[in-house]
């Protein structure tokens, strides 16, 4: 066939069958815009191939095949893209209720506590026998530095020299934690948000 034969049946069935193969695939598609591209794709496509195509070819038959396997690789393309939107949207859900969960979890009393416990005890293995002892007659056994003097044979000054020297010694081990406890301490007596 030459060229002018080729494009009388060209525009024959362009004018006979564009609309309706339109129809067909705004049908699948839902998308009127693609539809007119998958058709014009087709046609482009029959053009295109024209001379390699049988001469007993059902030519609106080879066309509507043609946007046959179009529509079903653009919905296939969605399909795909649909998976991935729930792929990242559920990846970004469970990160999401990941930091949740951690913060919920969070238990700063517990943060602080168990820190402030390993300085402290650090800080009191550091310390001079005598030092240590007197301390946590002091403070972890709640004796009088009258009744820590009796049972170290100290005077009740030597017992405070002792408690003061281990205090100084905690506070310069606890001097970063302090801003955090004041900032604590001291919203709770006054109510104000200063930190």
């Amino acid at each position: 066939m030459d060229e002018a034969t080729y494009l009388k049946i060209f525009n024959r069935l362009y004018s006979d069958y564009r609309d309706r193969f339109i129809c067909f695939a705004h049908s699948y598609t839902k998308d009127l815009a693609v539809a007119e591209d998958i058709t014009s794709d087709a046609f482009v496509q029959f053009w295109a191939n024209r001379t390699s195509i049988p001469s007993n070819e059902n030519l609106p038959a080879y066309i509507l095949t043609t946007v046959k396997n179009k529509c079903l690789n653009y919905l296939r393309h969605l399909k795909i893209a649909d998976t991935a939107a729930e792929d990242i949207k559920a990846h970004s859900d469970w990160a999401l209720q990941m930091r949740i969960s951690t913060l919920e979890a969070c238990e700063p009393t517990e943060l602080f506590g168990n820190e402030v416990r390993e300085i402290i005890r650090k800080t009191l293995d550091a310390m001079p026998e005598q030092t240590r002892r007197i301390f946590v007659m002091s403070r972890y056994q709640n004796k009088t530095y009258l009744e820590i003097a009796g049972k170290t044979g100290l005077t009740v000054k030597g017992v405070e020299f002792h408690i003061s020297k281990a205090l100084k010694l905690l506070r310069i081990s606890l001097k970063d934690y302090f801003p955090i406890f004041l900032c604590f301490f001291l919203n709770n007596f006054t109510g104000d948000v200063a930190c």
